[in-house]
């Protein structure tokens, strides 16, 4: 079954090229694309795209206002955000709203592809430069935090290989679990850490400089 995708993107020349690429792959599909927030908020609630490649300067609301909405309408659907914009502000905000991943612009379509197919995995993808800003934004003292999480050893476990890229299949795998017992916990560490994502779960890890917090 292909992955169905769904943009948001004004600027219809981008927009067409994404379209062109997206089809032409064998696993995925582009069922719905718009030029602005308002639109998809319309439109992919009937048509329940898998992932939405979202721009994140559209006219009028927001790609990180559209995250957040498009969250509490679909829970389960991912979104990349793609932009040209690589600033603290931005990729926290996205983050906070909802976002799976974060892309630049001039990401070649191999990469594009790549991600879309990764975050349907599990994993978090964003490209290098990013997740360094990422860490950036969550480099402040979390220790406090991360103590009172309390986390399990194995919630520790799985914790560290999320920070490490690992799909809930490779955790798996790794620690000798069912996929549906990966993602149980972590859904708990989700509660713990108070945070969405993996890649916010990720960011709080290593801002925490991975610091043992397991419950003795």
């Amino acid at each position: 079954m292909k992955i169905k995708v769904g943009i948001v993107e004004d600027d219809r020349e981008v927009m067409e090229n994404w379209v062109k690429v997206l089809n032409a792959h064998p696993k995925l599909k582009c069922i719905a694309a718009c030029e602005s927030g308002e639109l998809a908020l319309k439109q992919f609630p009937g048509c329940s795209p898998d992932v939405v490649l979202m721009d994140i300067n559209l006219p009028g609301m927001s790609g990180i206002q559209s995250t957040a909405m498009l969250k509490e309408l679909m829970p389960d659907v991912h979104v990349l955000m793609v932009t040209i914009y690589s600033n603290n502000d931005s990729i926290f905000e996205a983050l906070q709203a909802g976002a799976s991943g974060y892309l630049l612009k001039n990401n070649s379509s191999e990469e594009v592809i790549r991600s879309i197919i990764e975050v349907v995995e599990g994993g978090a993808p964003m490209t290098g430069q990013i997740a360094r800003r990422v860490i950036e934004v969550f480099r402040k003292p979390t220790y406090e935090k991360l103590s009172k999480a309390q986390l399990t050893i194995r919630e520790k476990e799985i914790l560290h290989l999320i920070a490490r890229g690992y799909s809930n299949k490779e955790i798996a795998s790794q620690v000798q679990v069912e996929v549906s017992t990966v993602r149980t916990h972590i859904e708990h560490i989700y509660e713990k850490l108070h945070v969405h994502c993996r890649t916010q779960a990720a960011a709080k890890y290593l801002g925490g400089n991975g610091r043992d917090t397991t419950k003795k």
